[in-house]
């Protein structure tokens, strides 16, 4: 994606990712890790790697990509977020977008689209943990609904500087009855 332009919603197809998206996926997040900006991760993934959590998601987790012109652009997902059996409702969740999409609204497509299949999975909240600094991941979070709820302190170091994540939460209501 070369253009400096906003894309239309209606030129990204969001769908599940299969195993043939795991090299797209591991680019994209390596991009995410290389970046600084969105985890404490410092070890590339390989193609591999992604095939080994996209299998373990299958049939419970949500883990989805926004493809343009045939090419995967960003990818979001849900895991789990405890493993005790009360929180089983609850999954935390990931989104990702290629380096030469960012801030073109693939973001816009995919996070609404990831809550809607994390609803009719069943999960009753999505969280996830976000660096203060990452002024664009919270607002695409708050423009679709998540609340700031609080901040971690010195969650963890990246590259010997400790960090503080701001925690974001949103309520899907139709699976809390």
């Amino acid at each position: 994606m070369t253009t400096d332009a906003r894309i239309h919603p209606e030129m990204v197809e969001i769908r599940p990712a299969t195993l043939d998206d795991a090299p797209a996926i591991a680019e994209i997040y390596n991009q995410g890790i290389l970046g600084r900006m969105a985890t404490f991760e410092t070890i590339l993934r390989t193609p591999g790697d992604i095939e080994t959590n996209l299998t373990a998601s299958f049939g419970r987790y949500p883990y989805l990509v926004a493809v343009i012109d045939g090419q995967v652009m960003g990818w979001a997902n849900v895991s789990s977020y405890r493993g005790r059996e009360c929180y089983a409702g609850i999954g935390e969740f990931s989104i990702y977008v290629h380096e030469g999409a960012r801030g073109k609204g693939v973001g816009k497509v995919l996070l609404p689209a990831l809550v809607e299949a994390a609803e009719t999975a069943g999960f009753w909240k999505l969280l996830s943990r976000v660096f203060l600094f990452n002024h664009a991941s919270r607002r695409l979070c708050a423009a679709f609904g998540f609340r700031e709820v609080g901040v971690y302190e010195k969650h963890a170091k990246l590259d010997d500087e400790w960090l503080d994540v701001v925690i974001v939460e949103r309520l899907i209501p139709g699976n809390q009855t």
